[in-house]
């Protein structure tokens, strides 16, 4: 959840009160269609809809997740994408505006 917060601003499961956002948890509804998902790369996705999978069988465990080929893509990296790095900051900065202070 922290990478989808980080990626786009907001949390996964969202709604306008603790049932919206429980109904949607429990029926496993998450969305890559706003257009903050649009500079992120399929790849990038895919890592998160492992880690977000519904079935616990088929969810990434953590040792998985470490192996993902975008992870170590990312981790391998000595140069960060700046764009998205920024987007990162941004909407974490967003993130704890709108749900932490009382937004």
């Amino acid at each position: 959840m922290i990478l989808y917060i980080l990626l786009c601003g907001y949390p996964p499961f969202n709604g306008k009160d603790d049932k919206a956002i429980m109904d949607k948890v429990s029926a496993g509804q998450y969305h890559f269609d706003s257009e903050e998902w649009t500079p992120v790369s399929e790849e990038a996705k895919k890592f998160i809809r492992k880690l977000l999978e519904y079935d616990p069988s088929k969810r990434y465990s953590a040792e998985q997740a470490l192996n993902d080929p975008w992870l170590k893509k990312m981790v391998g990296t000595q140069e960060v994408e700046k764009p998205i790095a920024i987007n990162a900051l941004k909407n974490l900065k967003t993130f704890r505006v709108l749900y932490h202070d009382g937004g």
